[in-house]
């Protein structure tokens, strides 16, 4: 195995294929209907607040850190009773939402981004490898599959690589999405922390898609498809290492961002359908207690609860209440108690959430 290159690779032209060149049509006219279908959706924090989270879910689950929609909403509720693995995926939010802010903001991604996502999933500022024994093992036999740089200074020098790669569109004339899947086979190749690559991986193709404007906000859903998948994933990865065709890989890559788009596109049209209908009722049935943070809270925060009433709407803890407890009366909420406090459930989109969970890894 020869050892890993700089980009951009030195014949760009034999990457797009045929193939590769028809499913890049399909992948582009489904990404540009998901960033539409996005846009529709009047206040971005509901599908920011919500789909980060079913990324960070998922993603995590690709690394077998598993845990389920309740335990994740629950988390939110109370952070001192989160699970492990709860709080894990949490994290990977938070490193997801905070490097989108970044990202969109600047247009560019940067080292420190980088190193900022790594930070933030794994709590600690170890950075880039520095210490050689770095192995990819076959899980089952212990066999080495793959062994990335050792030298800090190359895994440093491949990094500002790749960075510079990201951002430079001059540098070659590649499809941005076929750039996307060099960017991130090049970025697991390197294997550039002792721990989080995976995630960091999948949030740096998230950042890439919006700082090239293919995306206004980071809701595509990728990791599923990589769980559902995941054999081939890492598959492919492998046989570009080991025998230099990057067709196969490409074309998983493409695949995968057509039919995830298509699949977050009709669970965005799903919640916004049940925002429409919720906010009809509401305004027929409680129509004094109607306001569109209240519906934008509900539809936030699958389990919602009274200090997350009294910051959204600015209003008093009784207010909160007593909005909380009409919804509740009406059929909107479920009441449910943890400990000494309660919270509130928007079953219709917790179940829309829950129904496509993925149950085996």
């Amino acid at each position: 195995m020869s050892p890993l290159a700089h980009l951009p690779l030195p014949e760009p032209e034999q990457l797009e294929t045929r193939a590769v060149l028809k499913m890049l049509a399909t992948a582009h006219r489904y990404l540009a209907e998901l960033k539409g279908v996005a846009a529709s959706i009047p206040n971005e924090n509901i599908l920011i607040s919500t789909l980060t989270l079913q990324e960070a879910k998922d993603s995590s689950a690709v690394e077998n850190i598993i845990t389920t929609h309740d335990e994740l909403y629950k988390a939110e509720l109370i952070t001192e009773q989160t699970s492990i693995a709860a709080k894990e995926v949490r994290d990977y939010s938070a490193a997801l939402r905070q490097s989108f802010a970044a990202v969109r903001k600047q247009k560019l991604i940067r080292l420190n981004d980088v190193l900022d996502v790594q930070l933030t999933l794994e709590n600690n500022r170890a950075g880039f490898r520095k210490v050689p024994g770095t192995a990819l093992k076959n899980a089952a036999t212990g066999e080495v599959i793959y062994t990335p740089p050792q030298d800090a200074n190359e895994v440093q020098s491949l990094m500002e690589n790749l960075v510079n790669y990201i951002n430079d569109d001059q540098c070659c004339e590649l499809d941005p999405l076929v750039k996307m899947a060099l960017i991130h086979h090049q970025f697991e190749s390197i294997h550039p922390f002792y721990d989080g690559n995976g995630r960091t991986g999948r949030i740096i193709n998230i950042l890439y898609l919006v700082a090239k404007g293919l995306l206004d906000l980071p809701v595509l859903y990728l990791s599923r498809y990589i769980i559902r998948h995941k054999a081939d994933y890492y598959h492919h990865l492998q046989s570009v290492r080991d025998t230099g065709d990057w067709q196969p890989w490409l074309l998983f890559i493409l695949k995968g961002i057509a039919e995830t788009a298509q699949q977050t596109i009709g669970l965005i049209q799903q919640i916004k359908q049940q925002m429409g209908q919720v906010k009809h009722d509401m305004r027929t049935q409680l129509p004094n207690i109607y306001r569109q943070e209240l519906l934008n809270n509900i539809f936030s925060h699958p389990y919602t609860k009274i200090d997350f009433v009294m910051q959204d709407l600015s209003v008093s803890r009784i207010t909160a209440t007593k909005y909380l407890e009409q919804l509740v009366e009406h059929g909107f909420l479920v009441k449910e108690k943890m400990g000494r406090s309660n919270y509130y459930i928007n079953q219709p989109l917790f179940a829309l959430f829950a129904q496509n969970e993925v149950t085996e890894y």
